[in-house]
């Protein structure tokens, strides 16, 4: 049996809070506040720049944001989709349901309809893969850690500095036929929903019978969706107010 995603279910995406943007913490207080109100969050990935499970500088530095959510997981259902910027995330947020790159995409049920849920960089090339899967090993996070730790967090200032400086909010060209292709690894019934984060386009699209739906960034423009299940499957899109840079 699929997990189910309820009427006013919110999805955000693509946050990468960081030194200089925490738009996503600001957010969290609007719904610890009930300023916006949900019984669901569905975070699909890369919410922080830099947050690597087993390494503890980049655990230190989102602790107020860590400590907000476990806070709202034991009141609401959140739901964890790992990205490209955040993963290992298992143990440092114990209550809430964590999907590994490994288990994307996620199926779940939305009304009378299945929907495929993911971050969006699983079905990389070659070389992509190898490093998906290398930079996520227990041995190797661990080995940077302890020469992190020793050189005065060299290795994640660095990083940090380099992420700081890439710009997230850019138009992918010919973004419909990248996925279009990248679809075919998909296995997906006729009639369902494809949704994603990691490309930042805020597009959606039909493919023969299936929608794909590719979220906004919330670092770019302070968008989230509230899902509408009535007449038809919905995501309304929202800005917030207040947690822009």
């Amino acid at each position: 049996m699929c997990l189910k995603i309820e009427e006013g279910a919110i999805f955000i995406s693509d946050s990468h809070d960081n030194d200089k943007r925490d738009g996503f913490y600001r957010f969290l207080q609007k719904i610890d506040s009930k300023e916006i109100e949900t019984s669901q969050l569905f975070l699909m990935g890369d919410m922080f720049d830099l947050l690597f499970g087993g390494v503890s500088y980049t655990i230190k530095k989102q602790q107020k944001e860590i400590d907000l959510l476990n806070r709202l997981s034991k009141k609401m259902e959140i739901f964890y989709f790992e990205g490209n910027h955040d993963f290992g995330l298992k143990e440092i947020f114990p209550n809430i349901k964590v999907f590994t790159i490994e288990s994307q995409p996620v199926l779940f049920s939305i009304k009378d309809k299945y929907i495929l849920l993911s971050h969006g960089d699983k079905y990389g090339d070659s070389v992509h893969r190898v490093y998906t899967k290398l930079i996520r090993n227990r041995t190797i996070l661990g080995i940077l850690n302890f020469v992190d730790s020793v050189f005065g967090n060299f290795i994640s200032r660095r990083l940090e500095e380099e992420l700081g400086r890439k710009k997230i909010c850019t138009e992918i060209e010919s973004f419909e036929e990248i996925i279009e292709k990248k679809l075919e690894k998909y296995r997906v019934k006729k009639g369902s929903i494809i949704a994603e984060g990691h490309y930042h386009q805020n597009r959606k699209f039909r493919f023969m019978d299936i929608e794909y739906i590719n979220f906004s960034s919330f670092a770019c423009n302070q968008s989230y969706f509230i899902v509408q299940l009535s007449p038809d499957v919905k995501f309304t899109e929202k800005k917030v107010r207040g947690c822009d840079v």
